[in-house]
Parts: C-alpha cells; sequence; structure tokens
C-alpha cells in the first residue's frame, strides 16, 4: 500500500521530478535506517513525512477541532478550504474515512454536510462515514437574527438542510 492509503491516489501523482539535498553521512545512515525500520524505500519515506497524504491532512484538521483552544470558526474554516483546494482524486481520497470520536452533534453535523456537499460539488462519492451521523435533532441556524430565518431556511444547500443546519454560504463562499 502507497503512502496515501490509496493506490489510485499515487498513480495520480507521477514523479516527473528529481530534488537533490545536501546531508551528512551520519545523517543519511538514520535516514536510511527509519525508512527500512518502516519498511519503505527512503524517497517513500522521506515524502510521506515532507507531504502527508491528503487523508492524514484532513484527520489532522479534524483533531486540531477536538483540541485547538482557538475559536471553532477558524478551524472550520481551514477545513473550508482544505476541501475547496483539493482536485476530485485528491478529495476522495482525503474524506475516505474520518475519526469524529468525542466530537459534539452540531460539529460532526457540520463536518458531514462539508463532505457531503464538497464531494457533490467535485462529482465524487460521498463516503460511509457522513451517512452514519444521524441530523440534528432541533435547527440550527446562522444567524440569531429571526427575520433572516426564512432566507436561511430557503438558501441553505441541501447537505446542510438535511442535517437541520440553516447557513447562507457554503464551500467556495465566505461570509
Amino acid at each position: 500500500m502507497d503512502i496515501s492509503g490509496s493506490d489510485h491516489y499515487d498513480s495520480c501523482m507521477a514523479k516527473t521530478e528529481q530534488l537533490q539535498l545536501r546531508i551528512s553521512a551520519e545523517q543519511k545512515k538514520q535516514i536510511k535506517a527509519q525508512a527500512a525500520r518502516a519498511g519503505e524505500d527512503v524517497s517513500k519515506w522521506v515524502l510521506s513525512r515532507l507531504l502527508p497524504p491528503p487523508s492524514d491532512e484532513f484527520q489532522r484538521l479534524i483533531n486540531r477541532l477536538k483540541s485547538d483552544p482557538s475559536p471553532q470558526s477558524l478551524t472550520l474554516a481551514a477545513i473550508h478550504d482544505f476541501l475547496q483546494r483539493c482536485s476530485a482524486t485528491r478529495l476522495e481520497v482525503a474524506v475516505q474515512s474520518a475519526d469524529l470520536r468525542h466530537m459534539d452533534a452540531w460539529t460532526s453535523n457540520c463536518l458531514a454536510a462539508m463532505v457531503e456537499y464538497a464531494c457533490a460539488s467535485k462529482h465524487v462519492p460521498v463516503p460511509e462515514w457522513p451517512k452514519d451521523i444521524p441530523p440534528l435533532e432541533a435547527p440550527w441556524f446562522a444567524s440569531r437574527l429571526e427575520s433572516l430565518r426564512l432566507h436561511l431556511l430557503t438558501s441553505s444547500p441541501p447537505p446542510f438542510r438535511r442535517r437541520n443546519l440553516f447557513v447562507d454560504s457554503t464551500l467556495g463562499d465566505r461570509v
């Protein structure tokens, strides 16, 4: 299995360039030893550390939601940006699985809706895990203004509406 966890992803990443680094003999020895322990050749081992596969990047952002004390909206914006810049192939690999244990219902629904919307917009099959997340029991509105509720009810994208999340903008939009 390649570093991305998907042979399909690796086949889309043709190696056409070369990079040469100057390191000491001791550093080379250490790198070779670590690659051997991981059961990988040196190039693959180095690349897996420098350029993590998209699924690792997606999970790292999810983990930040659980542990980072900064406002959740900043991490959700980073996830939004990640999903938006992914190609269809990269998106399919990135969102294939997600560990949402210990995550509240609102956040897991928001993530699921973002992934469903991204997959639909890039014509990628939706992975199974969002289907296992039950929608919120009560509606959640992106604004507290009562006068905006009708607008939010009618303009929210379907993946968000199905999850009882009523927002005005979504993937690709900024508020």
